[in-house]
């Protein structure tokens, strides 16, 4: 495998950059369970390939071609997100882009729990709104083909498990039931949390991962950081595993001015909470129904139940 891609990627490579490189020899790095990641160098340019994979985590997961659209109107935005290089429509049979590798930790359990990283910890929250803020406000114009965010959309990807899970039917109803006065849509970047982000000993390096973007309220953004499988181990620090709340809203409210309510950030994390849960659920029948064979994908469909848990949970205690 490693020596076809390596045949696959020499030429892709040289049509990118522009110009004949040589390689070093890839590497297929661990993590992601929708998408390949590659390391590779070429000619001293330290890259990182993401190529497609067998399957996606929602049917309305961005094309890669998309995606890569995404991340260049980021970058042009002043987002901390890598260098976008350029999109390969055939590499080996799928769609791949090529970006910059940046250097950092992107496993969320070692983000929140190395001692390293605990003035990391620190920074985290304010920069983590001071890049939000700037996601918030890339003009609509520049990735106007993104779709807008329904929660039917939700509904149907559920009913597509073909398996009955009250508490997330019941999770859809009250949000259904309950939602918060609209706020007006912006771009969003869709997963934005710890374990999509790399971190540095100084802090934020680079936001990851921009196959969920879409046109959606913008708290909903900022709330899918405090569901609680982001934490990764520390559930006591809201976000993500890594500090309070309150600063990183508090950042974010200063810069964007909406005075984001504690009621909204409370609807949105339920929601990030039922949209995790059939992400669960769509991924396990990956594994199940053979069309990718997977122990990771398989784990999935048992982290669901918890994920349905913390659901209960969380009804609960808006019930109170």
């Amino acid at each position: 495998m490693i020596a076809e891609m390596r045949e696959a990627l020499q030429p892709a490579l040289s049509e990118v950059l522009g110009r004949e490189v040589e390689i070093s020899e890839p590497v297929l790095l661990a993590g992601g369970a929708s998408k390949e990641a590659w390391s590779v160098d070429a000619d001293g340019e330290r890259l990182l390939v993401r190529r497609a994979a067998g399957g996606v985590i929602h049917r309305h997961t961005l094309s890669l071609e998309d995606e890569f659209a995404v991340l260049e109107a980021a970058y042009a935005a002043g987002v901390k997100a890598p260098r976008p290089y350029g999109y390969i429509p055939d590499l080996s049979g799928r769609e791949a882009f090529v970006m910059e590798r940046l250097d950092g930790e992107t496993i969320g359990r070692r983000i929140v729990q190395r001692d390293e990283l605990a003035g990391a910890r620190t920074a985290l929250p304010v920069q983590m709104a001071d890049e939000l803020a700037k996601i918030h406000a890339i003009p609509e114009s520049r990735v106007s083909f993104l779709p807008e965010a329904q929660l039917e959309r939700m509904v149907e990807e559920l009913d597509e498990v073909g398996e009955p899970h009250p508490a997330i039917e019941l999770g859809l109803w009250w949000l259904r039931e309950r939602r918060p006065p609209p706020r007006e849509r912006v771009v969003v970047h869709g997963d934005y949390r710890i374990g999509n982000l790399v971190v540095g000993e100084a802090g934020l390096v680079g936001v990851l991962d921009w196959e969920f973007a879409h046109l959606d309220e913008p708290v909903r953004d900022l709330a899918f950081a405090l569901v609680r499988a982001w934490r990764f181990g520390v559930p006591e620090k809201r976000l993500g595993g890594v500090g309070a709340m309150e600063p990183y809203v508090e950042r974010y409210n200063e810069l964007t001015g909406l005075e984001v309510e504690p009621f909204e950030l409370d609807y949105w994390e339920l929601a990030g909470n039922v949209g995790w849960a059939i992400g669960c659920l769509t991924q396990m029948q990956r594994h199940v129904t053979g069309q990718d064979r997977s122990i990771e994908l398989a784990t999935l469909g048992r982290l669901g139940a918890e994920v349905e848990y913390e659901i209960c949970h969380l009804l609960e205690k808006a019930a109170t």
